[in-house]
């Protein structure tokens, strides 16, 4: 079936645009119930050790409050490690809400108070008063660096670092040019607008509908089964809308199960929403300390490189990342060691934030391959080709495809590279220092199984569903245009559902494979309807497309025309009513190919280029601008694509200039909590940002030759701002954020 490709691939509006700025689109505490009560949660005031007393009594004498729960009444669950069912759960064991009264973590719930209204249960859980018994805290990564671990393979879903090859050692200790440097990166909170919330709608007879905050409804459904031991149709679960979650909504979140217990203790719908502080009470990115060590020839080739890194993970909870594997095939080495632990602390488990693992190690790998460049006397862009990768060397396979090259051939021309200065600090305008910086950009290119469905009605409107997430990256958009065009109707005619467990099973949305998974279950969805539309119009009576197959023909405007000779056709509509039939459907399953994986890795490529400009006597950066050229396979919609690169840019640099949560170690707090000192890019801090997709066919990688841009558009960035500041200022700074005293301290 030849497809006409009017939307695919082409600049398309959202088509989800008009009900997000009018307001009918509905997040998860916009749901409402005619008994609807409200919860509000009580937070510990230590970090470690245990709750002594818990005095309810003036919080359950305020009329209007209903219930106060804590670990010493609290429902019984069928919770138990064995069963519990959370798609990204890391190895360990779960936390629980309210199941003791031990306090693991800073701000861990200690009560739920639910009242008629939100300002009766604040009010309520204004009063409750808690006792402790208070222990040390222990949250510095740095003093537990004896303390770190491997961390267990088992259920975790990361790939643990590749065996060593070659002679990593011998070959530095060798090596004409030797870079060894330690790196960090701070811990950063996701902090999107829209908060963690559950609306939980108590239908009767013990079933549910649950309006949660999650990149994956099937995860909530999943969560809620197993721990209240409750039967999947007695639980739906719809999240039409996601306000931002960059990975904290992939895992179900504590207000989910402190609404479900409360909604079936009291038999009635409860909503609970956290609140700004509480959101940095759990899923952040974890801070990393790195050691990265380079040997090379006088060429700048590399003979050894070493990579090791050290995160922090909660004390229940063994959270995992991939920081250190893309420094194995990255570059072409011979002798290679990667090394990867984790620490134990007194923080909540953390959580995948925006390219997990890759915008930490990957920033520590770039930026010493940029001091690899100065000490080689090698420009960084000429270093990166002299040690490109034609294949993955860590797990030895060809890639599915790989433009890279091409990444950094356009980047460099539009951004300018070749009138580079090359000696730091050479370039100036006024009062300010101009630098340039470069890094690499990987990503994972996933496809996942999906399923989707596609019911075409006799009036031309086709419905496309699946149960993913859109979480504000245009899916939506997407699978409207991939139906469009599969079937030949106006993008207008196409409704995408998702988010609803009642539609056919997809995965949660993460890791940058919605669109290549749930894209490819649509058109196979679309395929299937197309076969059986063709099936019924070939059996009317000298039917111009009598013998015509699938292969052969097309679909356009609302008809189903032979290729090579459009003046046969046969419209949709007869051939629905020749068949006797209102609407045609159809659920497909799209699976990645197994043998495409055991044979090929697969990847996402950029190359990014940043300009900043540094005050010599403030200190103060700015990021002027930047280019992102990104190889991704095919690209679906080219407006949504560039607005993921360009949101991926603007984190990067956050990463690099500002994000930083603060602990207090004595307390094992984190001290900025709020927006207010927690400090995020806001317009004035972004100038010109250009995105560059360069052309890359891909027919492995997925169906419909997709890969994700989720990810990408932030792995590289922070280095590239780092690799710019070190050539405006000459001072390398290798912990990020690169804050004002950082440079002129």
């Amino acid at each position: 079936m030849a497809t006409t490709n009017l939307y695919v691939g082409t600049a398309r509006n959202r088509v989800d645009g008009p009900a997000k700025v009018t307001g009918a689109a509905k997040y998860a505490a916009e749901f409402t119930a005619p008994d609807l009560a409200y919860g509000v949660v009580v937070s510990s005031a230590i970090t470690r050790g245990r709750v002594t007393a818990i005095d309810t009594a003036a919080a359950l004498a305020v009329p209007g409050v209903i219930q106060v729960f804590t670990h010493e009444n609290r429902p019984r669950t069928a919770w138990l490690d064995y069963n519990y069912r959370d798609q990204v759960a890391p190895p360990g064991s779960p936390f629980r809400a309210l199941h003791g009264p031990e306090i693991t973590f800073g701000g861990q719930p200690v009560a739920l108070v639910v009242a008629e209204s939100f300002d009766l249960a604040r009010h309520g859980a204004s009063l409750v008063k808690v006792t402790y018994e208070e222990d040390v805290p222990n949250t510095d990564l740095d003093r537990n660096r004896a303390a770190a671990y491997v961390p267990p393979k088992k259920r975790s879903g990361i790939k643990p670092p590749p065996d060593p090859r070659g002679d990593p050692e011998g070959a530095f200790a060798s090596a004409p040019i030797q870079v060894r440097h330690e790196y960090k990166q701070a811990v950063e909170h996701h902090n999107p607008m829209e908060p963690h919330a559950s609306t939980v709608i108590w239908e009767g007879d013990g079933k549910l509908t649950i309006h949660d905050k999650i990149q994956g409804v099937n995860n909530t459904q999943g969560y809620v089964c197993s721990v209240f031991n409750l039967k999947p149709e007695d639980v739906r679960v719809i999240s039409p809308y996601i306000g931002g979650a960059f990975g904290s909504g992939l895992r179900p979140q504590y207000q989910l199960f402190l609404a479900v217990v409360a909604a079936l203790e009291l038999k009635r719908s409860v909503r609970v929403v956290l609140t700004r502080d509480q959101m940095f009470t759990h899923g952040y990115r974890p801070e990393a300390i790195q050691t990265v060590s380079l040997g090379a020839d006088q060429d700048g080739r590399l003979q050894s490189l070493m990579h090791e890194a050290i995160a922090g993970t909660s004390t229940f909870e063994d959270y995992q990342e991939s920081v250190v594997n893309w420094s194995g095939f990255l570059y072409r080495c011979p002798n290679v060691k990667l090394d990867y632990k984790l620490a134990k602390i007194d923080t909540y488990t953390p959580a995948d934030m925006r390219a997990p693992g890759a915008a930490t190690g990957v920033f520590a790998l770039e930026v010493a391959m940029d001091e690899l460049a100065y000490a080689a006397g090698v420009d960084p862009l000429e270093l990166r080709l002299r040690n490109y990768a034609e294949r993955d060397e860590g797990e030895n396979k060809e890639f599915t495809s790989k433009a890279l090259r091409a990444c950094y051939e356009e980047g460099a021309a539009r951004f300018g590279w070749a009138r580079r200065s090359t000696e730091p600090r050479s370039m100036r305008e006024g009062r300010e220092l101009i630098g340039w910086g470069l890094a690499t950009g990987v990503w994972e290119a996933y496809m996942m199984k999906s399923s989707a469905r596609a019911r075409l009605s006799i009036d031309g409107s086709l419905e496309v569903a699946c149960s993913t997430a859109d979480l504000g990256t245009g899916t939506y958009t997407i699978l409207s245009q991939i139906g469009a065009d599969a079937l030949g109707i106006p993008i207008e005619r196409v409704q995408t559902r998702l988010s609803d467990t009642a539609l056919p099973e997809a995965p949660i949305a993460g890791g940058s494979w919605t669109a290549a998974s749930s894209g490819s279950a649509v058109e196979m969805a679309c395929r299937a309807v197309a076969e059986q539309l063709l099936g019924m119009a070939r059996r009317i009576d000298d039917s111009p497309l009598a013998n015509a197959d699938l292969a052969h023909v097309t679909f356009v405007n609302g008809e189903i025309r032979l290729a090579d000779d459009p003046s046969r056709k046969v419209s949709i509509a007869d051939a629905m009513r020749a068949g006797g039939v209102e609407t045609v459907e159809a659920t497909e399953t799209a699976k990645p190919s197994l043998l495409t994986q055991l044979r090929f890795a697969a990847y996402t490529h950029s190359a990014v280029f940043a300009e900043v400009r540094v005050d010599e006597d403030l200190g103060v950066v700015r990021v002027t601008r930047v280019v992102s050229a990104v190889a991704a396979g095919k690209i679906l919609n080219l407006k949504t694509a560039r607005s993921q690169i360009m949101g991926g840019v603007v984190m990067g640099i956050g990463a690099a200039l500002e994000e930083e949560s603060m602990l207090d170690h004595n307390l094992g707090r984190f001290m900025n909590h709020n927006f207010g000192e927690y400090h995020v890019p806001v317009n004035a801090d972004i100038h010109d940002i250009e995105v560059i997709f360069v052309d890359e066919h891909d027919d492995k990688v997925s169906p419909i030759g997709a890969k994700g841009l989720g990810e990408i558009g932030i792995v590289g960035t922070a280095a590239a701002v780092a690799n710019a500041v070190f050539h405006a200022t000459g001072r390398r700074v290798r912990e990020i954020p690169i804050t004002i005293d950082k440079i002129i301290g």
